[in-house]
């Protein structure tokens, strides 16, 4: 263990991490309104005179993973923003909670929309017993950095929450 002491997440990390929170969330509403067109096979804003034909890979169970990794992510990350002051890290370890959240949500988040797109799943290289092709093993290899990050997230979060919960005294 360091022997350097702990501190709270500074304002300015949780700010940054509510940030990307907020942008993880506008992506699902972009993402939703893809899956949205997708499905309807045209954009239709009525009661504006739009009625554009588009063709959107419409595979409903990608798109609505896409939209609500988007989501989930995003509230991970405002979760994170908030409870950051619950946490005891050091600087360093707080750098590597960062960098490994913003990671981890983004690219999970870009992956899964990017399967929509590209009719993939980026579960297994080479496919598996899905779709096979470039734009799988590129998405598959793209996700092993969250897979990774999302683990170093979780536990220097709980890592830093114990060490709170220690500190704090009993009610």
């Amino acid at each position: 263990m360091s022997n350097t002491p702990t501190i709270t997440m500074s304002e300015r990390m949780r700010a940054a991490l509510f940030f990307n929170g907020t942008g993880l969330i506008a992506l699902a509403l972009l993402l939703g309104w893809v899956w949205f067109f997708a499905l309807l096979g045209k954009i239709v804003l009525w009661p504006l005179p739009i009625d554009i034909v588009v063709s959107i890979p419409d595979d409903g169970r990608a798109w609505r993973m896409a939209h609500m990794e988007a989501i989930t992510q995003g509230l991970l990350l405002m979760a994170f923003a908030f409870g950051g002051r619950y946490m005891q890290l050091t600087p360093r370890q707080f750098t590597f909670f960062f960098w490994s959240a913003l990671v981890s949500t983004w690219l999970f988040t870009l992956g899964a929309a990017a399967n929509a797109v590209f009719g993939t799943r980026g579960l297994a290289f080479g496919g598996g017993p899905f779709k096979t092709g470039l734009a799988n093993d590129v998405i598959y290899l793209v996700g092993w950095p969250p897979v990774l990050g999302v683990h170093v997230m979780l536990g220097l979060a709980l890592l830093g929450l114990w060490r709170h919960f220690r500190a704090t005294p009993n009610w």
